[in-house]
């Protein structure tokens, strides 16, 4: 029996096509996060000028 050891990249690919689906995670944050990686833009300065266009949430 073997199995398959992923690299970083399928466990990092793994985490942001599922990142929606994880319980108490804020699907506007996830999808926004989803979307910068994909584009290969999910740095630290990209997902700060982002933040301001998320939708405001009541309680926040």
């Amino acid at each position: 029996m073997e199995s398959k050891v992923k690299s970083g990249k399928e466990i990092l690919d793994d985490f942001f096509q599922n990142i929606e689906n994880i319980p108490n995670v804020d699907k506007d944050i996830a999808k926004m996060l989803a979307n910068l990686y994909d584009q290969k833009k999910l740095t630290d300065t990209n997902v700060k000028n982002e933040l301001p266009n998320l939708p405001k949430k009541d309680g926040n």
